[in-house]
């Protein structure tokens, strides 16, 4: 019997390790699939031991951006932070669904912007789920605009979202660059995305809230908690304006405002330590050796080459290509290996602004069709599932192909005409 080729072999354990974490077989945690693919691919000499240890340690600024935005998130919760909020926007809703669908959204759309798509997912969604439940209202179309807005609103600002350092890399514009090219194209998804939500919704906002809301004072811990969410996004505009990486600020404002907190408390970290979802941070050390297995294979090369041929019969028309591909290939496999896919193209051949803009929107806009789409939705989920509510992937898809398309279409148009 012939040996399997290792090409073939390459692509055949990362499609189904992908398909695994899309899937969830079995329930089985999503970064099992992810580090057994990898694992894999190591044992049977398809992937060197240094390539996927080099592709592991690439990774480090998001691991320490995830970790700090985790913490916050936890420290944020268990100090009634969140319900807090949710008893402020429930008492400004007075009784309108469809004013506190607006606050929701506005709200998720500056947390995004300001604190990163992540934060919206773990930080936000609890406290929206604690609003909807003072309000006695139906908790998922609510907690669908975190999700949603949480990808929509990522290329407002480079802190955004994790991916937009993956993509650009070293070679990130300067703010006032960014803010010239994505200003407009932000603006046309955020817009289609509410537009679109709001119409999917609108039966289930009308109903009336609960409006017998009584808004205790904010505790010592949860003003802290604030406190240090605020430093957070001041230290990470400060960071991205300066065009320094953003995971170990982010790391560093996370540990400091728990310390801080703990030490006046005179408690243990342990219970924050432990409702942190540490599976998150295999899942992208698994997915970035995944991707570098698929690198050996030449097919980036390929896709950079091909991109680059584009480009020079018409920059338009391959920003249209490469937006809508590198959205499909978000859903499909993850926004984060294709943002690194993308990356690594921009480091191997010569692509137009326009181009690699026009990547970035599809990576981080495109994962709006499937729920394993972004790393955010990721989270999302874990939040969700945490409040014992169940989003399946048939459900999310039906809204996402009515969310998602008009946005990406609307973003690229601005980007691109």
């Amino acid at each position: 019997m012939p040996a399997l080729d290792p090409t073939t072999g390459i692509w055949t354990v990362a499609a189904l390790a992908t398909a695994a974490v899309i899937l969830r077989p079995w329930r089985v945690p999503e970064f099992v699939w992810a580090l057994g693919g990898a694992v894999l691919l190591i044992l049977l000499g398809w992937l060197p031991l240094p390539a996927a240890l080099k592709a592991v340690a690439e990774g480090g600024d998001v691991y320490l951006f995830l970790i700090g935005m985790m913490v916050l998130a936890e420290l944020a919760r268990q100090q009634g932070l969140f319900d807090w909020l949710a008893m402020y926007a429930v008492q400004h809703a007075k009784g309108s669904g469809q004013r506190l669908f607006n606050l929701v959204f506005l709200v998720g759309t500056l947390v995004t912007v300001f604190l990163s798509n992540d934060a919206t997912a773990v930080v936000l969604t609890p406290a929206v789920y604690a609003a909807c439940r003072a309000a006695k209202a139906e908790p998922l179309p609510y907690l669908f605009i975190c999700a949603f807005i949480a990808n929509a609103a990522s290329f407002v600002l480079p802190i955004s979202n994790p991916a937009n350092l993956v993509v650009f890399g070293s070679q990130m514009p300067p703010l006032l660059d960014w803010l010239r090219q994505f200003s407009l194209p932000s603006l046309a998804a955020i817009g289609l995305t509410y537009l679109m939500l709001r119409l999917a919704q609108r039966k289930q906002i009308r109903q009336p809230l609960a409006t017998c809301i009584d808004l205790q004072p904010l505790p010592g811990g949860a003003r802290l908690c604030a406190f240090g969410l605020v430093l957070t996004g001041i230290v990470l505009l400060s960071a991205s304006a300066l065009d320094r990486p953003l995971g170990l600020p982010t790391f560093c404002a996370g540990l400091a405002t728990a310390g801080l907190i703990h030490l006046r408390q005179r408690r243990s970290p342990l219970p924050v330590l432990k409702g942190v979802a540490w599976g998150v941070l295999p899942l992208v050390a698994g997915l970035f050796m995944l991707v570098e297995a698929v690198a050996h294979t030449g097919l980036t090369r390929h896709l950079a080459d091909s991109l680059a041929a584009l480009a020079q019969h018409g920059e338009a028309h391959a920003g249209w290509v490469a937006g809508i591909a590198a959205a499909l290939a978000g859903n499909l496999m993850n926004n984060l290996p294709a943002g690194l896919i993308a990356g690594s193209m921009g480091q191997m051949a010569e692509l137009p602004g326009s181009t690699t803009a026009a990547l970035l929107i599809g990576i981080d806009l495109g994962p709006n069709l499937s729920i394993t789409g972004s790393l955010a939705t990721l989270l999302w989920l874990a939040a969700i599932r945490r409040e014992g509510e169940h989003v399946g992937a048939w459900g999310f898809l039906k809204l996402g192909v009515l969310v998602m398309p008009p946005a990406l279409v609307g973003a690229l148009t601005a980007l691109l005409v």
